[in-house]
């Protein structure tokens, strides 16, 4: 079944054309990705799709009932209501479904219906038929999928009354994406869905999106996440949109190979378009040979000559050297303790930094990780423990925030007031090897999108030529192209890094290590992300086969290991709660299919006359009722314990 068409659509913004002829079309459960540069138009097609943009011509046919859920870019939730009850605002239609069927129980308990056979035939059908509709809209379920989905976002029962308007910026998007998903469009559009996201959630989503019932329409830059969710690429390029089949790593090999097939078309057509303009230069003027050049002429202005593969579209080029190198022990980090002012955040953190180290540094969101490289750098005191810094280090550091660039010089002269003996053509140079040019180095530092002040950032980073880069998220704010050069950039890169990412294609192609921060401390692990997941996964087992040998290990006895087999009784326990809550999830869920069909059984007329047996059914639906209150607080508990676990 088709859920979205799109044919032939244009559109331009006063003289500049920014789709044209687009074709595009969305099947029932597809996963479709919308990927290309930054200013293509992959947002702007996303919202004309929607309804929230108009368009010059073409056509966008959604079939008549199919329903459309779209979280726009930096979408955040603003409401006054509390977050569980903002979520229930989704599901008014069951409440009132719910309270209807409450009050057609109450007339069947009514002795006057009760005795009435006509009236008790027609309560019932009517009790019957909605109760069959309540079920099939997700009536017994809706809590335990409201709770699942604002757990996968980092929302726990702790927080359910939290009013919304005192949220931070990344929980009212975090909070807008739940309500969302909770809706359950037939068509889920998504604009980077995987912002203000940590590497957990990011892998929540994943699995929540695979197995999402409708159809899905993305544009994200996280290509990881790309690889793991989408079936199908379109390109946007040149205002127009291109069918890739595959993930985002099959769209990158087919583009590779069609890539090198068109330029050999190119170049073979601009050899023969060559040789005609030379035909034509050289026997135009003779009377023997004029007829033949002009025949030619009239062949080349005829032709419709291939345009480049390249086309306009420029790349940034730029590497990163260093001045001189460093001493083989670049950075010791001993019981260091970070956070602002008086209120700590992460603490017993330990960290050996070597000569061309590449370390990711992850863990989820607020546990100090960008905390922790502004102590680095002496943005921040620290609050405890020690940092060494080794011999001849030069340190330059890129801010996520980018919160230095906030001038109101023009680029130009923010680069150049920084290296005031280059020349301008010097600094003209550098700036279009970030793709400044023209009047783009005129432009103020604070009119810049963030891609560009992203660009300029990495620009003063590869002018200042220091052999340790600590980096906060750089690839935020890049478009893949972008975050392709910066990787190569990075991989020739010949001093030391220390980077945080949520980016785990980025983090593969680069680490050589991952450190793992927690409130507590800090684990590393010798290789790259894929590598950090497998040896998580190992260590957990091999602690689950240890604890199951030895079941009478206590507490006190771990206190007095080693910090890291401390943290995996930790992580064990973690791991035994998520257990026990999937299996209440579980049991909860039974017992709600058991609740629907007692309920559905006391609408049988076949037992309106059954005294005995109705009042059986009551009894056991009322057990069954009171049996789910008591797995539900179990369930509340056990969240709560995860949460301190976590905290």
């Amino acid at each position: 079944m088709i859920v979205l068409q799109v044919n032939q659509l244009y559109k331009s913004f006063i003289a500049d054309e920014i789709l044209s002829g687009v074709k595009l079309e969305v099947q029932h459960r597809d996963r479709v990705a919308l990927v290309g540069r930054n200013g293509a138009g992959k947002s702007t097609l996303l919202k004309i799709i929607a309804g929230q943009m108009s368009y010059d011509s073409g056509d966008i046919i959604i079939p008549k009932g199919v329903q459309i859920g779209y979280l726009e870019q930096h979408a955040g939730l603003n409401s006054t209501l509390s977050i569980w009850d903002e979520m229930m605002t989704i599901f008014e239609a069951l409440h009132a479904q719910e309270k209807t069927l409450r009050s057609l129980e109450q007339q069947m308990a009514d002795p006057a219906i009760y005795e009435n056979a006509d009236m008790y035939a027609k309560v019932m059908s009517e009790y019957d038929q909605l109760q069959h509709d309540f079920k099939d809209a997700g009536g017994y379920q809706y809590e335990s999928d409201t709770r699942s989905v604002l757990h996968g976002m980092q929302f726990y029962p702790e927080d359910y009354d939290k009013a919304i308007s005192s949220l931070s910026g990344g929980q009212r998007t975090r909070l807008a994406l739940a309500k969302l998903l909770l809706s359950k469009p037939d068509l889920l559009i998504l604009d980077e869905p995987t912002n203000h996201l940590d590497i957990e959630t990011l892998s929540w989503l994943e699995t929540y999106l695979k197995g999402y019932e409708g159809a899905i329409l993305i544009v994200s830059h996280d290509r990881y996440f790309l690889d793991q969710v989408v079936s199908i690429v379109y390109e946007v390029s040149r205002h127009r949109v291109t069918k890739y089949p595959g993930n985002y790593s099959d769209y990158l090999d087919e583009k590779a190979k069609n890539y090198e097939r068109d330029m050999k078309m190119f170049e073979r057509q601009q050899d023969e378009k060559a040789k005609l303009e030379d035909f034509i230069q050289k026997n135009i003027a003779r009377a023997s040979t004029t007829k033949m050049a002009q025949s030619r002429r009239k062949m080349l202005e005829r032709t419709e000559w291939m345009d480049s593969p390249d086309g306009d579209e420029k790349s940034a080029s730029f590497g990163f050297t260093i001045d001189r190198q460093s001493g083989n022990d670049v950075l010791s980090i001993d019981g260091l303790a970070v956070g602002y002012g008086e209120k700590q955040i992460s603490s017993g953190i330990s960290l050996r930094t070597f000569r061309e180290d590449r370390i990711a540094l992850v863990g989820p969101n607020g546990v100090g990780k960008s905390t922790l490289l502004k102590t680095i750098v002496k943005d921040l005191p620290a609050l405890a423990g020690e940092i060494r810094y080794g011999t001849n280090v030069q340190i330059s550091y890129y801010d996520q925030e980018q919160a230095k660039l906030s001038s109101n010089k023009s680029v130009l002269k923010e680069l150049w007031d920084e290296w005031p003996l280059m020349n301008e053509k010097d600094i003209r140079t550098v700036l279009g090897r970030f793709l400044f040019s023209g009047e783009d180095v005129d432009k103020a530092v604070t009119s810049l999108s963030g891609g560009e002040k992203a660009r300029l950032a990495l620009a003063k980073l590869m002018m200042q030529k220091a052999n340790f880069l600590i980096l906060d998220e750089p690839t935020n704010h890049l478009d893949l192209d972008s975050k392709e050069v910066l990787e190569n950039a990075l991989i020739d890169y010949p001093g030391t890094l220390l980077f945080v990412s949520h980016d785990r294609y980025f983090i593969n192609r680069i680490a050589t290590k991952v450190v793992e921060l927690s409130g507590d401390g800090s684990f590393e692990y010798l290789g790259d992300y894929d590598y950090y997941l497998e040896k998580k996964q190992e260590l957990l087992e091999i602690a689950q086969m240890k604890a199951a040998a030895q079941p009478q290990v206590h507490t006190e006895a771990l206190e007095k290991t080693s910090t890291s087999k401390i943290d995996k009784e930790v992580k064990k326990r973690e791991r035994q709660i998520r257990r026990s809550i999937e299996e209440l999830e579980g049991k909860m869920q039974e017992i709600d299919t058991e609740i629907a069909h007692l309920e559905e059984a006391l609408c049988n007329p076949e037992i309106f006359t059954d005294h005995e047996k109705i009042t059986q059914l009551q009894n056991e639906l009322a057990t069954s009722k009171e049996q789910h209150e008591l797995l539900e607080m179990e369930w509340l508990e056990l969240n709560e314990e995860l949460e301190n676990i976590i905290a």
